[in-house]
């Protein structure tokens, strides 16, 4: 069976080389002083996104979640001379939707519709762009879905953990502020705050447009120029300097539930470098590790995970999770099969399957003009939207070397965050030392 599936993506990725968006025209150009990256495809689905750098970097501790808010908001609450029913009623007609949202690192007001409704679809985005209605109804309904949500996660031991952890290791810099807000920080949200970080968001300076989908190029730079010819340069969003993890830590947070939680997290290269592919690529063998080792041969969790969060741009880092009734033998294999790994490293074939199936799935999740439009973004988030266009050949070039050596310099000191029984683990359960060049763990 795992001959034929080998066989099968050796099919897929025959002639898959050179860009992963072979065939594509690709185009940065400068609108009125907003940058517009635009891909043409055959398809007539069309994806518009309106990044906004900066996400929990533009707010403040006290309005957690603002920002997710007020763009939330700005694309349901109406726009323009209509009210949030007779806007949500268009879109519908048109079969075009359109959301916003903000996050760790940046925000986004997107639209995707049919070709064949292109330019009623794109005056509905721009009237929500530049003429949200900021209703008070409207705003005190989706505050209490908001509270309401943020309640939900609160007690959610998967999403609770991932706060906590993020609390931990980012410590008084942005990546510890919950871009979806806190129960108590939603609750102080005001509509003059919305109104206000909008207006100081949404500007020249921190915006560039993603669009991709079937249609003409200076048709696209024809609407820009009238929708946003009125949009002020602001001011650009702030930047930290980045957290590297270089001493062991362990929160414990005690918790009586039936399974107890655990995420370990570790520096990480920037994502559009070659050692961010390198990474990207032991990470995920390690996943496929963890499987094996904690899974399958000693069951201890049902999905045990490692990764690379390639969605964070200003701080990277690397994760190890898993839920289990045994957290204590669970460190301890996490860690000593990184320790196996610095010492014996991956393996040719290794690195060859999972070129194989790291680029299937990519590839996969690339189908539609949505993803791909994100997936420009985010590398233009990143440092330049081109190492998108790259990506293929550079996963293709990462050597067996260069995979063992980023892997052994970014996996080091782990920040461990626990939810569960206290009584279950002892703080030195999560201590490491080092012992020449390899990570020791505490048995």
């Amino acid at each position: 069976m795992k001959r034929i599936l080998n066989l099968v993506l050796a099919i897929v990725l025959t002639g898959i080389t050179g860009t992963s968006f072979a065939g594509a025209d690709i185009k940065e150009v400068s609108v009125n002083g907003i940058k517009v990256i635009y891909k043409k495809i055959p398809k007539d689905v069309i994806s518009v996104r309106l990044f906004v750098k900066g996400g929990n970097a533009n707010i403040d501790e006290q309005h957690q979640g603002l920002e997710n808010f007020a763009f939330s908001l700005a694309t349901q609450g109406g726009a323009a001379d209509r009210n949030s029913d007779a806007f949500a009623s268009d879109c519908e007609r048109l079969g075009t939707e359109i959301s916003g949202m903000s996050t760790y690192d940046y925000g986004s007001i997107n639209m995707t519709c049919i070709r064949a409704n292109w330019d009623n679809s794109w005056s509905l985005f721009a009237d929500a762009v530049n003429l949200p209605m900021f209703d008070e109804n409207e705003f005190n309904l989706l505050k209490s879905k908001l509270i309401a949500n943020a309640k939900q996660s609160e007690s959610d031991p998967d999403q609770h953990l991932s706060n906590l952890a993020m609390k931990n290791v980012f410590a008084g810099r942005s990546y510890s502020k919950d871009p979806q807000g806190t129960p108590e920080s939603l609750e102080k949200i005001t509509l003059n705050d919305i109104k206000n970080h909008y207006a100081q968001a949404v500007c020249k300076k921190r915006v560039f447009i993603v669009v991709v989908g079937n249609i003409e190029e200076q048709d696209l730079i024809d609407k820009i120029k009238l929708s946003f010819n009125k949009l002020k340069d602001g001011t650009p969003s702030k930047k930290e300097s980045r957290v590297q993890i270089t001493k062991p830590s362990v929160i414990i947070e005690d918790r009586d539930i039936a399974t107890n939680y655990l995420m370990g997290i570790m520096s990480a290269p920037e994502m559009a470098t070659e050692e961010g592919i390198a990474m990207r690529i032991s990470m995920s063998i390690l996943r496929d590790r963890y499987f094996v080792e904690l899974r399958t041969k000693r069951s201890l969790s049902y999905a045990p995970q490692a990764g690379y969060n390639s969605s964070r741009i200003s701080n990277p880092y690397n994760s190890i999770y898993i839920s289990t009734l045994d957290p204590k033998q669970s460190i301890e294999v996490m860690v000593e099969e990184i320790n196996k790994i610095k010492k014996e490293g991956f393996s040719e074939k290794e690195l060859v399957d999972k070129k194989a199936t790291f680029l299937t799935r990519y590839f996969m999740g690339e189908e539609t003009s949505s993803a791909q439009a994100s997936t420009l973004g985010i590398f233009e988030l990143a440092g330049d939207w081109r190492k998108a266009d790259s990506f293929t050949d550079d996963v293709n070039k990462a050597s067996l070397k260069q995979v063992n050596d980023t892997f052994t310099k970014y996996t080091g000191a782990i920040r461990w965050t626990y939810l569960g029984k206290k009584d279950q683990v002892k703080e030195d359960d999560f201590k490491q030392t080092w012992k020449g060049n390899v990570l020791q763990s505490p048995y």
